[in-house]
């Protein structure tokens, strides 16, 4: 029921941020969110009086009970102690609340939320692709567009030479091969326009299953004034790194809060038989209500003996993950330099490539001119009108290449360089 957006000359950021919020992996930013935020509610009801109850029968081989000698000088007495019964009976009812947990809770908080920084910066990573994906295809169809007007122009220009060798033609002035030369290499021409119209239809129609909107034009991106260069500090590689040692300090403060006692309240309470109060049950044997209140402190001082191994293995991977984001950063700006080369190289070859095509554009007309005159013969004219073309579509293959190759930097550093 939903229609696709219409987007007429929409710009390379519009397609990245429509692509990244079309890309099925953006839901997974929310899920993580959720998931971080359940784990630590649940984390954070260990402060909440922990309940539990019970049911318990048992038979037991023996039980406490008078000696015979004071039995039987009870039973002088008149007083019949019949001890405990054999089988015993317990329901009951078991509170505990913690008051002090030495950080523990606190710390595992901290860490389920680290977890879940590492999860988002690490999605984050892979939704960084997309915005390359998004460059691959954008500039290709900049390419094509581009090729695709040299080539009605370059129609046009054959169109002329055609036109004026059929007046030629029937003036007596050349020949009519020369006329069906021409008129060839035009309707070559419009063949390969074709292949250009295909080409494009087909790349339009994948970017825009990508981007999940219509995208009918391709707006060419305009260097800003600050497209100069940059240092690396945004790439979301970075920002995982950094997750991953936050998470790695949390884990640290967790060992140590392992090591602190914990202090706690309790209550207990079973109706059953025997109770607290054994000589009465010896008595009586009767079901009776039994209670009990306390505090409990312990200390289990068991983290000690794999302290040490712990920390050692958190700074081996701090060592690690330092090593990694040393590592990226070397290539990073192996990449930047390799980049900032090819710029460079664009910028020297688009300086020539104005004047190559103004002389080649004065050589074609004087090809005609001595077309005209008989001097030189069609094929000479066809060879210099596709010169010139060449020139222009090298000159258009080196902008967008330089633009591109600019954009890609962008992405490699991290940083905004264009503005639309």
């Amino acid at each position: 029921m939903m229609l696709p957006v219409v987007a007429l000359g929409q710009t390379l950021e519009e397609c990245q941020q429509a692509a990244e919020r079309n890309y099925p992996l953006i839901r997974q930013y929310r899920l993580i969110e959720q998931t971080t935020a359940l784990t630590v509610a649940n984390i954070q009801k260990g402060w909440l009086p922990q309940i539990s109850a019970s049911a318990q029968a048992t038979y037991q081989s023996d039980v406490v009970a008078w000696p015979d000698e004071m039995r039987g000088m009870l039973g002088q007495m008149g007083l019949n102690f019949e001890g405990l019964k054999k089988d015993q009976y317990k329901v009951g009812l078991d509170v505990q609340q913690t008051v002090f947990d030495g950080g523990a809770m606190k710390s595992a908080s901290m860490i389920a939320r680290r977890q879940g920084e590492v999860q988002s910066a690490q999605n984050e990573v892979t939704m960084y692709q997309v915005r390359k994906r998004v460059n691959e295809m954008y500039f290709g169809l900049l390419l094509l567009d581009e090729q695709i007007v040299l080539n009605k122009d370059l129609q046009e220009l054959l169109a002329q030479n055609e036109r004026k060798l059929a007046s030629m033609v029937k003036g007596g002035t050349a020949a009519e091969s020369d006329y069906q030369n021409v008129k060839a290499e035009r309707l070559n021409v419009v063949q390969q326009a074709t292949s250009l119209t295909a080409q494009r239809q087909a790349l339009v129609r994948m970017l825009s299953a990508f981007c999940g909107i219509e995208i009918k034009e391709a707006a060419k991106p305009v260097l800003s004034v600050a497209a100069s260069q940059q240092q690396t500090g945004q790439r979301p590689e970075l920002k995982a790194i950094d997750a991953q040692l936050r998470l790695a300090d949390a884990q640290e403060k967790a060992l140590n809060a392992a090591l602190m006692p914990k202090l706690g309240v309790f209550a207990q309470g079973y109706y059953g038989y025997p109770g607290y109060n054994m000589f009465e049950d010896m008595l009586s044997r009767k079901f009776s209500w039994n209670g009990m209140i306390g505090a409990r402190l312990t200390w289990n001082i068991g983290a000690l003996y794999t302290r040490k191994n712990d920390k050692a293995k958190l700074n081996v991977q701090r060592s690690m993950f330092n090593v990694q984001r040393e590592t990226f950063l070397f290539n990073n700006n192996l990449e930047q330099i390799q980049q900032n080369e090819n710029i460079g190289r664009y910028r020297s070859l688009m300086a020539d490539d104005e004047e190559i095509i103004v002389l080649r554009q004065s050589i074609r007309k004087a090809a005609e001119s001595k077309l005209a005159h008989g001097i030189i013969d069609v094929n000479d004219l066809v060879r210099e009108i596709n010169a010139e073309n060449a020139a222009r579509v090298q000159q258009t293959v080196h902008e967008i290449e330089m633009l591109k190759e600019i954009y890609d930097q962008k992405f490699t550093n991290g940083h905004e360089l264009f503005t639309n």
